[in-house]
């Protein structure tokens, strides 16, 4: 099971899922982007876009960004 966070250091968002993912005790990698929009080549091939936090969960087929829908699918799927 993989499960890869692409984020941005500094970023509040990024932290809210990277804390929400350790508070659920999930592995995970973290991929650290760079702060130039146009420099996240990574992030366009996998989500399209380059904002960040996007959360990659192999398990589940789920790629997606927006930290809000993020920690609503973690709660969905990995919460109590």
């Amino acid at each position: 099971m993989t499960r890869t966070l692409y984020q941005l250091d500094g970023c509040p968002w990024c932290e809210k899922v990277a804390d929400r993912m350790d508070e659920l005790d999930l592995d995970y990698e973290s991929v650290w982007v760079d702060a130039m929009h146009s420099a996240r080549n990574d992030v366009k091939r996998v989500s399209g876009q380059r904002a960040v936090p996007v959360l990659v969960d192999d398990a589940h087929g789920v790629t997606m960004n927006e930290s809000a829908n993020i920690l609503e699918y973690l709660d969905t799927t990995y919460g109590e």
